[in-house]
């Protein structure tokens, strides 16, 4: 699966990919990523991407011509869908990311200031993505979640296929149950006997009531 990321600060996303199983997966060619700096398409001397909004207001809005030659550019090399990180888009949830790993390209554009040219939105996204109801100084952490949520869909990424299918949010309303490791005893918490009972029916029965309990336990408390 290929990820084409659009974004005036290459280095926040080159330097997230040098880390951890995504790096892995990279190496192994389960994952391209291919970072575009948005400054490269700018016709402008002085590589300029942003204005001033019309009709006057605060910050800087990015222009439409670099986002439109950037894309039209990575679009050359292989059709793919684009997204825009966005505060008005939907929010990014698990069956979204289960649907997104089955592209073969993703062009993500790493919105900054004020916001884009809605001239972008309107004739060259094909959808808008937030992490949620709270404002960042850019899209480039969207992008990363999104490159991190949808790479561990892929098979091969994960050793386990197991650990996939376990993970929170995998099936509606699924969250992560309470781990435990060795020690038994640490300080004046023990383990729950039964995880070390061996009976595997009655822990995943275990497992279940407590990933409710925990989901509704932090419901409570938020």
């Amino acid at each position: 699966m290929r990820f084409s990321v659009i974004t005036i600060f290459p280095d926040l996303i080159r330097n997230f990919l040098n880390y951890g199983l995504l790096e892995k997966a990279i190496r192994s060619g389960l994952v391209d990523v291919d970072v575009y700096d948005l400054r490269e398409f700018s016709r402008n001397k002085h590589r300029k991407v942003d204005d001033r909004p019309l009709g006057g207001g605060p910050g800087m809005v990015l222009m439409p011509d670099p986002l439109f030659r950037a894309v039209e550019f990575i679009r050359t090399r292989q059709p793919g869908r684009v997204i825009l990180f966005s505060a008005a888009g939907r929010v990014l949830e698990q069956e979204k990311i289960k649907s997104l790993a089955h592209a073969e390209h993703l062009i993500l554009i790493c919105g900054r200031y004020e916001g884009v040219d809605q001239r972008v939105i309107d004739n060259l996204v094909d959808e808008e993505i937030s992490l949620g109801e709270y404002v960042l100084m850019g899209g480039e952490i969207a992008a990363e979640a999104l490159l991190e949520s949808v790479s561990r869909m892929i098979p091969g990424v994960i050793g386990n296929p197991e650990s996939v299918r376990g993970d929170s949010f995998y099936h509606e309303d699924q969250v992560a149950f309470p781990q435990y490791t060795q020690p038994r005893f640490y300080r004046d918490w023990a383990v729950p006997e039964l995880l070390l009972s061996g009976n595997h029916k009655q822990i995943e029965q275990w497992r279940l009531k407590n990933r409710k309990k925990r989901r509704k336990e932090n419901e409570k408390n938020s």
